[in-house]
């Protein structure tokens, strides 16, 4: 028999969990870090459902000392008795991936779960889960090891008078690459999930370190865009509406019968207008994030544009014929966003869940912000008129840099597409899916990269000095910017509202700094730019920083030979394994490689390193950029503090 045949032997059926051992991407994306995380938020997410079904004040999360977590609600606690297929519920709730109560029995209202895959999924990648459930007076616990493939029978181990459920889990080694946790980032997501249910508790605590923190928001999603514009300079207080909206739902059993029932969709809309130039728009869906945002956002950025367009036509703030565009209105808007749908109407469009496809949501949002927002402007006059002149502003400054940028592109003698072409070393080729544009530090370096790249695809734009701190400058200072203006042209997709991803002339834009001090500050104040101005080019994963190598070791044996290292730690194991006299140099900058060691070291695709910069978090990082790069010294000074530890070498 052939080796590579293909017949009745060759299928093979994969049943309950062995499948998700099998391919855990498809469940969790990923085995790295942000796999590792998701086990978490399927528990947690479980724990959320009962909040939000009114069942239970608290959630605890606690990080143990051997990295595994413990998850503890006060919820209804998890069913123990007999199912009807004559497995206990417990151990089909955790082993079957197609059970649970999301399902339309009445269990919940609404979800965010993975709709009956979330606990069997963690169990199935985890070395052990144990699972106690306090319900009927009676505690229930059921373990289970390798993955679920090892079950414990359910035993009745005490008696009691709460109720909820307890989950405590280990990540299984064998499928992750790394199984240690971090604290930041379960503490982001959990403030995040406090903030969307007001009241709920959620403390999380690090047995490892002793930390321990709770957050508990009686006000919601309002709070959560006060800490979203902390530092910031607000134009009015937070502003929230919420209001409930009933469709008739329509749905077909399987023996051909129709069922007409009202379904409520449910709103809650935070915002807050800023004295500055970044939109920031957070949306969730049943207390899922949708960083794709869909049909909800859809629905508020109409009840915006409408709502501002009704009142400046009414106040005479703007001409008959004139229309105030959306993404004007916007400008320095910050909003959170959440919507909550039954299960009958709930449609996310791809199984990631990044996207609302629900028709009715965006009906709901529109209706409630729209006949809410009109009656706030009415009241806020005066808020109303520095808003819409505010938007004009913003209008008139970007047609004028439309006007400016397509004159410079008309008139080839400009002395600004000339200063553009004389720096700018472009590629041969014009794809853009796969031409790289490196933003490289300074002249020098410059020079070396243009003559060591591969200039079949490989641009190389030089920076002179450090660019502008746009988190701090008008949009119309940074637009001033020789610097700032010479990038936006290069990679030809606009900026701000008007920003293109399509446009974008280079499928990779990799910043080349110096490894010292000053080359950080570069590469801080360029990520800064690009998220503020074009945050597509960070969602969509194409900024890069790229890691030249902090020494040069010359062996100096029969036959020279020379090697790189770029930490100490491996210059440290390449000279004690040297048995030649060495030569030691510590590259001080970029303009000290020649060409052919800047491509073998940092350019070859083959052999370089570089670091993708993605947003984990959207809102921790938009205040992340506003403490660190903002106005506010004394908050940036105590982050500092706070989070660096300084040597006395150091200070």
């Amino acid at each position: 028999m052939s080796k590579n045949s293909y017949d009745d032997s060759s299928i093979q059926v994969l049943e309950g969990l062995e499948h998700v051992r099998k391919r855990p991407g498809m469940y969790i994306g990923s085995t790295d870090e942000r796999g590792l995380h998701h086990l978490v938020w399927e528990i947690v997410d479980n724990s959320i459902d009962e909040a939000l079904a009114g069942y239970g004040k608290e959630i605890i999360v606690t990080i143990n000392e051997d990295n595994s977590i413990t998850v503890e609600d006060s919820g209804r606690g998890v069913p123990c008795g007999m199912h009807e297929t004559g497995k206990n519920t417990m151990e089909i709730i955790y082993t079957k991936l197609n059970a649970g109560g999301k399902f339309g029995g009445g269990g919940y209202k609404t979800s965010g779960g993975l709709h009956g895959v979330g606990a069997s999924v963690t169990n199935a990648l985890s070395s052990y889960m144990d699972v106690t459930s306090y319900r009927d007076g009676k505690i229930h616990r059921i373990s289970f090891k390798h993955g679920g493939m090892e079950v414990s029978p359910v035993e009745v181990i005490g008696d009691t008078k709460r109720t909820g459920t307890t989950v405590h889990f280990k990540p299984d080694p064998t499928v992750f690459t790394t199984t240690v946790y971090q604290y930041d980032t379960i503490k982001t997501r959990i403030r995040e999930s406090a903030f969307l249910i007001k009241g709920l508790k959620m403390t999380l605590k690090d047995k490892r370190s002793g930390k321990s923190e709770s957050f508990q928001y009686e006000n919601g999603i309002s709070e959560y865009v006060a800490f979203l514009t902390t530092g910031k300079s607000p134009m009015h207080n937070v502003a929230y509406f919420d209001g409930d909206y009933k469709s008739e739902v329509t749905t077909t059993s399987a023996d051909g019968k129709s069922e007409t029932t009202e379904e409520t969709i449910e709103v809650e809309v935070a915002f807050q207008f800023l004295d500055s130039y970044n939109e920031t728009l957070i949306s969730f869906v049943n207390n899922v994030k949708t960083p794709d945002g869909g049909t909800h956002e859809t629905g508020y950025k109409t009840a915006l544009t409408r709502a501002f367009n009704d009142y400046a036509h009414r106040a005479k703030l703007i001409k008959e014929n004139q229309t105030l565009e959306g993404a004007d209105i916007r400008t320095g808007l910050t909003s959170v966003v959440s919507v909550r749908i039954g299960e009958k109407q709930l449609e996310f469009e791809g199984q990631t869940k990044a996207k609302l496809g629900t028709p009715a949501a965006k009906t709901a949002v529109d209706n409630v912000v729209g006949e809410k927002l009109t009656f706030f402007l009415m009241e806020n006059k005066d808020l109303a008129e520095r808003i819409i002149k505010k938007a004009q502003k913003e209008a008139e400054a970007r047609a004028a840099a439309r006007k400016a940028r397509e004159q410079a592109r008309l008139d080839k003698k400009d002395k600004g597409e000339r200063n553009i072409s004389t720096k700018l070393a472009p590629t041969s080729e014009k794809n853009k899916d796969i031409n790289e544009l490196y933003l490289v530090e300074g002249d020098s370096a410059g020079g070396s990269a243009k003559q060591g790249r591969d200039r079949r695809f490989q641009a190389i734009l030089p920076l002179r000095g450090k660019v502008l701190n746009t988190e701090r400058a008008t949009i119309d200072a940074a637009l001033k910017n020789e610097e700032i203006n010479t990038m936006i042209y290069t990679i030809g997709a606009g900026y701000g509202p008007d920003f293109d991803l399509k446009k974008c002339n280079y499928k990779k834009i990799i910043i080349m700094t110096d490894a010292d001090d000053d080359g950080a500050h570069i590469q801080v104040l360029l990520l800064t730019f690009f998220f503020n101005h074009m945050r597509p080019l960070v969602e969509d994963g194409r900024i890069y920083l790229a890691l030249p190598p902090l020494f040069k070791i010359t062996k100096r044996g029969k036959t020279e030979e020379i090697v790189y290292a770029w930490t100490n730690e491996e210059k440290d194991k390449i000279l004690a394994s040297c048995k030649c006299p060495t030569l030691l140099q510590r590259y001080k900058g970029l303009g000290e490689m020649n060409a052919e060691q800047l491509w073998e070291t940092t350019m070859n695709p083959e052999t370089r390193t570089l670091v993708q910069v993605h947003v984990e978090d959207e809102a921790e990082a938009e205040s992340q950029v506003n403490v660190l790069m903002g106005n506010d010294s004394e908050r940036r000074r105590n982050w500092l503090e706070n989070h660096v530890s300084f040597t006395l070498e150091e200070e």
